[in-house]
């Protein structure tokens, strides 16, 4: 796979308060001008608010395509979030890239660095927080708008304009939607359960999702990680 698509944002954030509960995050990214180094857990100048669940080398680098864009302001109306990208916490911003383009393993040039597809997005409360709109996360749940993640293959440095190039596909039947389908559509299917459990370049993490699912045959909780604690 050859096909080259250009960085229309790199994006960056620091930890400041979100929402009603303050809590710290770095969900809110901002554009940088420049070229930045990107090493094995993400941008330089880039945080997160809670590594028990952000960021690691499994989710260095989020990536959100601008195709959603148009679909959200169509959903929730005017947004002055939506004026620019950054609204999902993303560190990259594209245009012809989606999850249904995209697959598990991925092997992507940018700047003279190499980063991986690793995993989709699993949205959290933080969204509905950052947006204002209380089922935010369950939508882009429901959607398969999620956006994914990348491992970094090779440290190097990264600028707006670079273009990503594709230069390798090891799986190239098991793309983003696929894999959100599994885990949010046909969630009890055996025969995928069983693929994605021993999938090779999937994050450990999705691995287990599959894996447990695949024993156990029920589906995990989710109202935790999507409308956030209620203490």
């Amino acid at each position: 796979m050859a096909h080259s698509t250009p960085i229309d944002a790199l994006l960056t954030g620091a930890i400041a308060p979100l929402g009603p509960r303050a809590a710290p995050s770095g969900i809110a990214k901002r554009p940088v001008a420049g070229p930045l180094v990107l090493g094995y857990t993400g941008l330089v100048g880039d945080v997160q608010g809670d590594l028990r669940v952000h960021g690691g080398p499994e989710k260095a680098v989020h990536h959100y395509p601008r195709d959603h864009y148009a679909a959200w302001m169509a959903e929730l109306g005017a947004h002055p979030l939506l004026d620019q990208a950054g609204a999902f916490g993303e560190n990259i911003s594209t245009s012809g890239l989606t999850e249904a383009d995209v697959a598990i393993g991925d092997v992507f040039a940018l700047g003279s660095a190499r980063v991986q597809v690793s995993q989709g997005r699993q949205p959290c409360w933080k969204l509905n927080a950052r947006f204002g709109v209380k089922d935010l996360a369950l939508r882009v749940q429901k959607t398969g708008r999620t956006g994914w993640y990348y491992r970094v293959l090779e440290a190097g440095t990264v600028a707006p304009g670079d273009a990503m190039v594709c230069i390798e596909r090891p799986t190239p039947d098991w793309t983003l939607e696929r894999t959100w389908r599994v885990l949010y559509v046909d969630m009890l299917a055996p025969d995928e359960l069983s693929a994605m459990a021993v999938l090779p370049n999937l994050a450990a993490g999705w691995q287990a999702y599959a894996a447990k699912r695949l024993a156990s045959r029920k589906v995990e909780d989710w109202d935790k990680r999507l409308n956030g604690s209620r203490d």
